[in-house]
């Protein structure tokens, strides 16, 4: 997949990528971004009072001219307690929006997650500034 639109959050390091050229309309694309990341943002971490997304462990989000959407994702731990279900937790959000394929979640620890990876949202609920 080539590169297509981008979101951005602070130290959120992912992006929404379609085929170029992309056979969803861009406002489309653009609404589908928004739903995408609010559906990410309700999961969260058992042991932390953050959303998945504001800690940082979304690495890339694919959206393929299908609406197939592919997920790179890290845990704030390898032996976190979650490992097993949280991909699931996260392709069952994404599956909640309208208009989305199939989805699919890839769990990597490369790189490995820090606390620099924290939007300034995250850092604030957490008083870690």
């Amino acid at each position: 997949m080539s590169e297509g639109a981008h979101m951005t959050e602070p130290n959120v390091a992912a992006s929404i990528e379609s085929g170029s050229p992309s056979a969803i309309p861009p406002e489309e694309l653009a609404v589908l971004t928004d739903d995408i990341i609010a559906a990410l943002k309700t999961v969260y971490d058992p042991e932390i009072p953050v959303d998945i997304y504001e800690l940082g462990l979304i690495y890339r989000v694919d959206v393929s001219d299908d609406r197939d959407v592919l997920i790179d994702m890290t845990l704030t731990a390898p032996g976190c307690p979650v490992a097993g279900t949280m991909p699931e937790m996260v392709a069952d959000a994404v599956r909640s929006v309208e208009g989305v394929g199939d989805v699919k979640v890839n769990m990597t620890f490369d790189p490995p997650w820090d606390a620099g990876m924290m939007s300034d949202e995250a850092r604030v609920a957490l008083n870690m500034f």
